[in-house]
């Protein structure tokens, strides 16, 4: 389908940067909601990368899906002309922040007291849960 290039630029950066796309089966729509062009065009943009395996296509409650794959990241990265080193939203971990720690990273405090002294459900077995 023909479209402006700068519209197909839009769809590509979009697509990059978060690694998934998401639009619903509305044709006649004017704007996609999060990159501001043509519903339509982010559509059919997305139907010529998934006939050139470079997405992977789901489709549930009128709600196309689509993920982005490791030779649609090499083809959108030279397209865009980027540097290998910025990758997907998708492939980057999770920043943990100081203080979220896992469940079993916390002290425990047993019934004396002291840290570490008896776990809850031993204490608890015991009578001296407080």
């Amino acid at each position: 389908m023909l479209m402006p290039k700068k519209d197909r630029h839009a769809i590509y950066e979009y697509l990059f940067k978060e690694g998934i796309c998401v639009a619903k089966k509305d044709f006649h729509m004017a704007k996609h909601r999060d990159i501001g062009v043509h519903n339509l065009y982010v559509i059919k943009a997305m139907q010529s990368l998934k006939s050139r395996d470079y997405v992977k296509e789901q489709f549930a409650w009128r709600h196309y899906y689509w993920m982005l794959t490791n030779e649609g990241m090499n083809y959108l990265r030279e397209y865009l002309h980027l540097p290998p080193e910025i990758i997907p939203a998708t492939l980057k971990r999770p920043q943990r922040g100081p203080d979220a720690r896992g469940p079993m990273d916390r002290p425990t405090v047993g019934p004396s007291g002291k840290i570490g002294d008896m776990d809850s459900r031993e204490a608890y077995r015991k009578g001296r849960f407080d």
